[in-house]
């Protein structure tokens, strides 16, 4: 299972779309696009820690474990700055998190504005989930791990790329160089955009 099915069951992304004015639709649709960008900066996180996945785990605590999901899910608005102490984590500028959002706007013909409002309330829907399968609440709706177990599973499955290596769906259409990572290819755009 895709996780934007899984925050589309757990009603995440319609508490989204009430937020901020879109039909769950588009907000299915923006998510789709953004997501494979957020899991990428997540396994970039998970390579760059020195332990690694545990690395990780510490890390999502830190900013907000999975209150952070709970707080999208919650009938009060978002605080958005979590979702920003996210994206500045995983993608290390705003500049990525434009380029992310300008991207997903040519994909999806919405509007960029409203990705880059979605972006941090997307981030911390996927932190937060994570956290909580992570804190071995994973009862019903874990994706299929591939057999990697834990994050690392979980990771592998969310981009889609369980054992192939090469990541389906949208991420793979993001993919430029075939890694299996999109987000470097995002970051490496948004460098050739600010002439970095």
């Amino acid at each position: 299972m895709q996780i934007n099915d899984i925050l589309a069951q757990m009603g995440g992304l319609k508490s989204m779309a009430a937020e901020l004015g879109v039909s769950e639709a588009q907000a299915a649709s923006g998510a789709q696009a953004l997501i494979p960008a957020i899991l990428g900066g997540f396994k970039k996180q998970a390579q760059a820690q020195p332990s690694g996945l545990e690395g990780l785990g510490g890390l999502l605590s830190k900013l907000g474990g999975g209150a952070l999901l709970d707080n999208v899910l919650s009938p009060q608005p978002t605080n958005v700055n979590q979702g920003n102490d996210v994206l500045g984590q995983i993608f290390g500028s705003k500049d990525v998190s434009r380029t992310v959002a300008s991207n997903a706007a040519s994909q999806t013909g919405l509007d960029a504005s409203v990705l880059k409002k979605m972006l941090p309330v997307l981030a911390m829907m996927v932190a937060g989930y994570m956290a909580k399968q992570r804190g071995g609440n994973n009862s019903e709706s874990a994706p299929a791990s591939g057999g990697l177990g834990g994050l690392g599973g979980m990771l592998g499955g969310l981009l889609g790329g369980g054992g192939g290596g090469k990541a389906g769906g949208l991420a793979g259409m993001l993919d430029m160089n075939g890694d299996g990572n999109a987000l470097d290819d995002i970051m490496r755009m948004a460098g050739k955009l600010t002439g970095r």
